[in-house]
This record gives C-alpha cells, sequence and structure tokens, in this order.
C-alpha cells in the first residue's frame, strides 16, 4: 500500500478492463460526480448489497465533496481521476492540455480524500491518447476503460438501464454507471435492481486490474 500522500508506483499504460479477482466477477465504475446528492445514495445501495464500485471523478466535483469522497475511501471504494473539465475531445487537445487536466485533477481528487490517491484514469468519452495513457501510468494511474455501457447518462428509464447491463454482460466485467450530471435517480434504482440480481446469477463485485 502506497503511503499516505504519496502515489503509487508506475503501472501498466495499456487500457485495463478485467476483473481483480478473475473468475465471475463484475467491475462497478461510476462517473462524473462525485454528487452530494446522488453519490450518497449509491454508496448506500453498494453497502447493502456487499458491492464496492471505482467512482471516476472530475476534480472540482471532488473539492466541492470532499465529505464525500472520504465516505468512499472509508466504505473501502476506489478513486478514479476523470481530469478537471470533461473535455470529450481532450484526444484533439495539446498535450500539456492533457497533462494539466489528468494531473491537476488528481491533485484535487487526492486532496479532497485526506490524502488518498486515484488509482486509475478514465478519459471522459474515451477519449484516450498514448500520451495521455503514458503520463497516467507514470502518476500510477492505470488507464481504465468499459465493456458494459449502462446509458443511464440519458435516463432512458430504469427497465431499460437494467436490460442493457443483462444484454451486455457477456461484453466483459466493467460496467459504466454516473452518479454526476444531474437527477440520477434511475441509476440509484437500477443498481438496487441489478446488485442482487447479479448476486443472484454468481457474479461477486471487484476491482479493474492495475
Amino acid at each position: 500500500m502506497p503511503h499516505k500522500g504519496t502515489l503509487p508506483a508506475r503501472v501498466s499504460a495499456e487500457i485495463t478492463h478485467a476483473a481483480e479477482s478473475g473468475g465471475k466477477a463484475v467491475n462497478i465504475t461510476i462517473d462524473d460526480g462525485p454528487d452530494p446528492v446522488w453519490t450518497p445514495k449509491i454508496l448506500q445501495v453498494l453497502q447493502d448489497n456487499g458491492a464496492h464500485a471505482t467512482f471516476c471523478m472530475i476534480g472540482p466535483h471532488a473539492t466541492a465533496n470532499p465529505a464525500v469522497v472520504e465516505k468512499i475511501v472509508a466504505d473501502g471504494d476506489r478513486l478514479c481521476d476523470h481530469t478537471v473539465s470533461h473535455n470529450t475531445r481532450m484526444d484533439h487537445s495539446p498535450e500539456a492540455y492533457q497533462k494539466s487536466q489528468i494531473l491537476d485533477a488528481a491533485r484535487m481528487i487526492q486532496q479532497a480524500s485526506g490524502g488518498v490517491a486515484p488509482m486509475y484514469y478514465r478519459a471522459p468519452g474515451g477519449a484516450f491518447t498514448p500520451y495521455s495513457r503514458h503520463v497516467a501510468a507514470i502518476h500510477g494511474m492505470r488507464p481504465l476503460g468499459w465493456n458494459i455501457d449502462s446509458r443511464d447518462f440519458y435516463r432512458p428509464g430504469v427497465s431499460t438501464i437494467v436490460n442493457t447491463v443483462k444484454y451486455e454482460l457477456g461484453n466483459g466485467p466493467t460496467m459504466l454507471f454516473h452518479d454526476g450530471g444531474g437527477n440520477r435517480s434511475q441509476t440509484f434504482e437500477a443498481l438496487r435492481q441489478l446488485l442482487p440480481w447479479l448476486k443472484s446469477q454468481g457474479y461477486t463485485f471487484s476491482f479493474p486490474v492495475r
């Protein structure tokens, strides 16, 4: 374990999707927060089901909600850097911009958490570049992709979110949900239904490989 206040050692720059535990496992990842309303509700659903998640945070949102970030860490969940500005065209931006977006957000998240560094980096909209993956990796953040897009961001209805996840389960273990970007009641309710169902199907809850 890294000492508090220090970044972990360099990790691979390859985009990770696999589950750390192996076997029949899923990685729940939750983007665009933290949110003062929806993140605590989602944390409660995770806790109720003995599940964990990786929270991909936008830097200023972490700064605005340090108590929520600290609760994520206290619950045993993991932190992920999701940049400062969530610019989905980052892959078209200069390298200096990419670097500042990643490292400034990492500092904001680490400060909000009380010293715990993010373990992963997820590019907004998946807009990775070889350079951004390298910058993240040398600062201890494994680039993080996804296999299952719940499409909850668009609020298509709870049953649609649930059915999308079930339909895409064969794609791989890493699921994408959102706790930021507005009203996330549909995400909350979908997770409330999905987590017990996943357990009933023999799935365990893991974290992405670092």
